[in-house]
């Protein structure tokens, strides 16, 4: 069990977030490094990691909940914010947004998740250490992200 009122994150932890950043990392800079012909493969790739990411951070939120009980007046809450991420991540890659929109959302819904994650922690729902954790996740989803909006924007082809 992990000690609920430490300061810094287990690491283990902590390997397998940022192990799960190398997905973001490598499709951000493949839309920048690989042949006009498989860009759209690496964005597909990218803006579906996003949406399982999503969908998986926000079932940390169901959980949360669920180890808060039922009789938990923030139990609510927390179930509601627990589905809103999978449904944008499926929305975002089901409607045939625009490449560059989609991003633009996935980046907006990571810091809105973040801050559903701080909320939860002032709660006492989630562990005192779990900022720790999430920012530096969260930095790194932003910025590939980034990276990869940026490499829509400048790397057109023809």
């Amino acid at each position: 069990m992990y000690d609920f009122d430490a300061s810094h994150p287990p690491r283990l932890a902590r390997l397998l977030g940022f192990a799960g950043l190398i997905p973001f990392v490598s499709a951000a800079l493949g839309i920048w490094l690989t042949p006009l012909g498989w860009r759209p493969f690496v964005l597909s790739a990218l803006l579906d990691y996003a949406a399982v990411i999503l969908a998986f951070m926000g079932a940390i939120h169901w959980g949360l909940a669920m180890r808060a009980g039922p009789e938990d007046t923030r139990t609510q809450m927390q179930l509601g914010l627990s589905v809103i991420p999978a449904l944008v991540g499926w929305v975002v890659i089901s409607v045939g947004l625009p490449a560059g929109l989609a991003v633009v959302l996935f980046i907006l819904a990571f810091i809105g998740l973040y801050l559903a994650d701080l909320r939860s922690v002032r709660l006492g729902l989630a562990p005192r250490w779990y900022p720790a954790l999430r920012l530096p996740l969260t930095f790194g989803v932003v910025t590939s992200l980034l990276v990869a909006w940026g490499g829509l924007m400048l790397v057109q082809p023809g």
